[in-house]
């Protein structure tokens, strides 16, 4: 089957960066879906692995967790899909990714598509959404209720991949007053396109962004990049008792900062449930099925900012250079081999 995998680590711009290849047919387990991936999304840990983790010697490495595509069969032991059904999901970061023609992953971290959404609409989502959804109502704990708490939220990069989807679920399911940050003209109106009740400007302090908008402290933070470079603004603009959740790999952070305001601090790690198999990774399907009927409702909307054509090594390139540029908003999509 076509496939686009790396057989060494290279900058971006090396041709061998990433490869048009041939693989053979993945072997489907007993929970498996075989799946005809039909559209691929790019995401963060796409350029974080292809830079940093190495194949075995001899061994092509594939990339892409975020597919929407048709199940085409099923293993022994299956019992929530069959064979013709859409699906959508972001796989296992153990496994291999899915870009590729077909694609093995286990249905208890697999959602069924929503009807309203063509494949590439549908696979800008499901990475993004179970991020979103798990440090908003997981780690968080914030309650899906959309009476006014009088609480605010601040959304540290709130144009990417998962701010898209975080500063939709907030506002559309949570009490929450939402302050979204980005630095351009065009993210900034994206980001209020959304629904954030607020835009602030994360290249300046924190502190005085908020204070033009009329807000002295926030309850929540949510950084979704850049944790370190905006962690002393953080310290200074939460709220004592507040809670500070991140998802990205800052070097260090000087948690004690956190002590004086009782601050609480989450990470959000989506392939946790499957990296360890825990007893509740089959809520990924169950946040996946619901997200696809609050789409279909016309609650929450796709997150495609880019179309990057076909499904092949040029266009999975020129998606990897737009996102270690650190100007993408929303998300990149391809589609079709």
């Amino acid at each position: 089957m076509k496939a686009i995998a790396y057989y060494q680590n290279h900058p971006i711009n090396h041709p061998e960066a990433l490869l048009d290849v041939q693989l053979p047919e993945p072997v489907v387990g007993d929970h498996d879906l075989l799946v005809e991936v039909k559209a691929v999304s790019v995401n963060p840990v796409d350029v974080k692995v292809r830079a940093g983790m190495a194949p075995e010697p001899g061994q092509a490495k594939v990339l892409g967790w975020d597919v929407a595509g048709v199940v085409r069969a099923v293993g022994g032991k299956v019992s929530l899909f069959q064979v013709g059904d859409r699906v959508w999901y972001a796989g296992a970061l153990q496994r291999p990714g899915a870009n590729s023609e077909r694609h093995a992953v286990d249905e208890r971290i697999v959602g069924r598509m929503p009807d309203s959404l063509d494949f590439s609409q549908a696979a800008a989502l499901p990475l993004t959404t179970i991020t979103a959804w798990e440090l908003l109502f997981d780690r968080l704990q914030i309650l899906s209720n959309r009476t006014p708490t009088g609480k605010t939220l601040l959304v540290i990069g709130a144009a990417g991949g998962v701010g898209s989807i975080l500063v939709q679920l907030a506002r559309q399911l949570t009490g929450l007053t939402v302050i979204g940050t980005a630095s351009r003209p065009e993210t900034q109106e994206w980001v209020r396109q959304l629904g954030a009740h607020q835009v602030i400007d994360h290249s300046r302090p924190l502190s005085a962004e908020l204070q033009r908008v009329g807000i002295s402290d926030v309850d929540y933070v949510v950084s979704l990049n850049q944790t370190d470079a905006h962690f002393r603004e953080i310290v200074a603009v939460i709220a004592p008792q507040g809670k500070l959740a991140l998802i990205d790999d800052p070097a260090s952070l000087d948690v004690r900062e956190l002590k004086r305001k009782s601050v609480s601090l989450h990470w959000e790690f989506m392939y946790t449930r499957s990296m360890f198999g825990t007893d509740d990774q089959i809520e990924q399907h169950h946040l996946l099925n619901r997200v696809a009927k609050l789409i279909d409702a016309g609650i929450i909307h796709s997150t495609v900012a880019e179309h990057f054509g076909t499904i092949n090594a040029a266009n999975l390139r020129r998606a990897h250079v737009l996102l270690e540029s650190n100007t993408a908003k929303g998300k990149i999509v391809l589609n079709g081999f």
